[in-house]
């Protein structure tokens, strides 16, 4: 087993906002629509700021066949003034205490028809990407994305935008070479596609070392040595002494009827999670059925037999469910995994992206929990809006979006921990972009100050 050096938290051990009568504000009126003129494939407009800082030519190895695949694409629809204005009245009513809207969550479909593009509009928007060639799979029931999938020679016609290979580091990776642009006409409802490249997002994992437990004594001990006498290993007594986690709320357990959902890209062994809270004496609360597959098994993405410091994404989705649920021992955690570019180099949409859609368009749990982000300069406008829009809808249902703002800062364009200097921002001062929207709480590395507890025999 591995024991992880004290990261990015966002767990939220306080589980506190649950869903609570009918939703608000509900659409007294039909939304208008914006799509007023014929969809005209000749006159276009061109989304500005789409283009990934990496997609250079000293990397650029030519075109793409039009014939490869490019799956799961995620087209982003965007909210009139209107009714932006309006949901922000709402967010802030559902916050005030004594306001009729106080904690009135909306559901995905309420939102999607009071705050989404009108029936005729997203109807315009699937039919245009179908006389495209694209095939459309679903239209989200927030009514912020549509999913499609087509090809190369689909997206370069109908988003005028040539896709080519680009080598970085070794590394082959696909993206626009310049940015789309759609109909003039759709321009009203269309933000753009979420992205058009397979770069991809980073997970915020940080290793220590191994350690294992003494079968005779029951003695937990690390494989490896501290490079400070200052340092120390935890396990969820010690975070929750640290942190002053209580372990009863309202006289229940804590986590007691709560639900926290994990977005991940890679799978997990159940029986690795039941282990872990076997060792540490957590509740027998975890089976195969906490675990949702969207879509493709993406399997296990971790080495056969990883060394000791080789951090995969599964790396990461463990420790997530496992700490989750070591805060919160009787919460039900809910893993839920989507297929990404690490597994399928022809899709376009981050596995951590579609697990979290589907978290939110589904109201799978109240609190959710995201370990994976990437600079807002990588984002480009399209993806920096995406998350936007995604967790102000998650705001509005009540759900509360922990993400990892990164242990780098202003560092959140540097790759650690392959660049030599992981913490220096070489490429320009940059958080965390799926971390730094209104709507979401953004949760740094946490530390506690070893000088103050001398005497760590009280953990």
């Amino acid at each position: 087993m591995k024991i992880l050096k004290t990261k990015s938290w966002m767990i939220l051990c306080a589980v506190g906002l649950l869903l609570a009568g009918q939703a608000a504000m509900a659409q007294t009126a039909n939304v208008p629509a914006r799509v007023v003129a014929a969809v005209d494939d000749t006159q276009t407009v061109q989304l500005k700021g789409n283009v990934h800082p990496l997609a250079r030519a000293e990397f650029d190895q030519g075109a793409l066949p039009d014939s490869q695949p490019l799956t799961r694409m995620l087209l982003l629809l965007q909210r009139s003034d209107t009714q932006e204005a309006s949901l922000r009245q709402l967010l802030d009513a559902q916050q005030t205490k004594g306001s009729g809207s106080y904690h009135a969550w909306l559901t995905p479909e309420q939102f999607g028809k009071q705050y989404g593009p009108a029936d005729a509009d997203v109807q315009a928007v699937t039919d245009w990407l179908t006389r495209q060639g694209f095939q459309v799979a679903k239209v989200a029931a927030g009514r912020n994305v549509i999913e499609f999938s087509g090809n190369v020679g689909q997206v370069r016609n109908a988003f005028h935008t040539q896709i080519h290979k680009y080598v970085v580091k070794g590394e082959e990776h696909f993206a626009n070479a310049s940015d789309p642009a759609i109909p003039e006409a759709l321009a009203p409802v269309v933000k753009g596609v979420v992205a058009l490249h397979n770069f991809p997002k980073h997970s915020y994992i940080r290793g220590a070392g191994l350690y294992r437990r003494t079968k005779a004594t029951g003695e937990l001990k690390p494989l490896f040595s501290y490079g400070s006498p200052l340092q120390y290993a935890m396990g969820p007594a010690d975070f929750a002494t640290i942190y002053n986690i209580p372990a009863t709320v309202n006289g229940n357990p804590a986590g007691t009827g709560q639900a926290i959902a994990i977005v991940g890209q890679s799978n997990i062994n159940v029986a690795d999670i039941q282990a872990f809270r076997t060792m540490f004496g957590l509740p027998a609360n975890f089976t195969q059925s906490n675990v949702i597959v969207n879509g493709t098994d993406p399997g296990i993405l971790a080495p056969p037999a990883p060394p000791p410091l080789t951090l995969t994404d599964e790396s990461e989705s463990d420790l997530d469910v496992e700490w989750s649920g070591a805060i919160a021992p009787n919460a039900q955690i809910l893993f839920v995994t989507s297929e990404s570019t690490l597994s399928n180099p022809n899709q376009v949409s981050a596995g951590t992206d579609l697990s979290a859609l589907y978290v939110i368009d589904n109201n799978l749990a109240p609190v959710m929990s995201n370990s994976y982000g990437e600079c807002e300069a990588n984002l480009l406008t399209a993806g920096n809006q995406f998350y936007s829009q995604l967790w102000e809808q998650a705001a509005a249902q009540g759900i509360t979006v922990a993400i990892a703002a990164g242990d780098s800062g202003p560092a959140g364009c540097d790759p650690y921990p392959n660049d030599p200097d992981p913490d220096a921002a070489n490429q320009g001062i940059n958080v965390n972009g799926t971390a730094s929207t209104p709507y979401n709480v953004a949760v740094g590395g946490t530390d506690f100050d070893p000088v103050q507890v001398q005497n760590q025999t009280t953990y």
